[in-house]
């Protein structure tokens, strides 16, 4: 079941970033959707200060993906802006969400709607346009543990979280 909230500034997007770093499992991945500008990089960045990481968290535009190991479980950071899905799929991302080759973390995958193919059970994220700084997310989860931990997610719980 889908959980929506309003953020009402980039402060709250990165908030709710805070809180899912520091109570996302490794083996996580995050499907980002949301317009240009939207906040998805702004809760990124949330994501990797909740984790811990005290490297600056940019968005992989150009690069397509930003690795930061040095946190509670490593990050890894997709935007595929400039890809389109056939593209994609020789970015050979599988490497990353199951955990082979690199070590298990928490993936964040800007732009998601252009993957050829969904990793399994990904907690999706939307971000739309409310009004000039509001932003309504939706976070649906795709299996019982994303589920149970959403339910402990409260505008109250993400602000508390932040300090």
């Amino acid at each position: 079941m889908a959980i929506s909230f309003v953020l009402h500034n980039a402060q709250m997007t990165q908030a709710l970033g805070i809180w899912l770093g520091r109570h996302l499992v490794a083996g996580t991945t995050l499907l980002l959707q949301g317009d240009l500008g939207s906040g998805k990089t702004t809760l990124v960045k949330g994501l990797g200060k909740g984790l811990g990481i005290t490297e600056a968290i940019d968005s992989p535009t150009f690069a397509l993906i930003n690795e930061y190991p040095q946190g509670r479980i490593p990050l890894y950071h997709v935007d595929l802006y400039r890809i389109n899905a056939a593209e994609s799929d020789r970015l050979f991302l599988e490497i990353y969400w199951e955990g082979v080759e690199y070590p298990p973390g928490i993936m964040a995958i800007e732009w998601a709607e252009h993957l050829q193919y969904l990793p399994p059970d990904p907690l999706k994220v939307a971000i739309a346009y409310r009004q000039s700084t509001e932003r309504e997310i939706i976070l649906t989860p795709s299996i019982p543990a994303q589920a149970t931990l959403l339910e402990a997610l409260t505008p109250d719980a993400i602000l508390a979280d932040e300090v």
